[in-house]
């Protein structure tokens, strides 16, 4: 065990929330984006939310090994999976004056729910300054304990 351990699991979160932060913006700046991709049949489509999924980090062979020698790993922190498109449906909204409607005069908008992605963005914001604040928690241990060798 490194004793930089702490610091790197915090490093691999800051990373995995800035991704984070990034796709929610975007969600947010395409909230009114009607033309965003193209389907099979050569249509527009709106665009669509995207989430990112994360998963502990150190999946591998030396993991399982340490918690088989009932070793005290503390893990090796997080990074992102992937990221996915949200499968709810387009929300349809009348303006027959917009340049995508259809003959009716609805129009597909995109499924992204501005107050659900302030509310991830809060969310996302406060893991990031709790990763920030162990890391400099983490580097104030290692300070003192130089001082210990003076």
């Amino acid at each position: 065990m490194s004793i930089f351990n702490a610091i790197n699991t915090s490093a691999s979160a800051l990373t995995a929330q800035r991704l984070r932060m990034d796709v929610v913006s975007s969600n947010i700046a395409n909230a009114q984006t009607t033309r965003a991709t193209m389907n099979e049949n050569g249509e527009y489509e709106p665009y669509r939310r995207k989430m990112v999924v994360m998963e502990p980090n150190g999946q591998n062979f030396k993991s399982f090994l340490h918690k088989a020698t009932n070793s005290s790993d503390q893990g090796s922190g997080v990074k992102v999976s992937e990221i996915t498109e949200d499968d709810e449906p387009f929300k349809v909204v009348y303006n027959p004056n917009h340049p995508d409607a259809d003959e009716a005069g609805y129009v597909e908008m995109p499924n992204v729910d501005p107050l659900k992605e302030m509310v991830d963005l809060m969310s996302t914001t406060r893991s990031y300054e709790a990763n920030i604040t162990s890391m400099n928690a983490s580097k104030n241990m290692l300070l003192k304990a130089l001082e210990i060798g003076k």
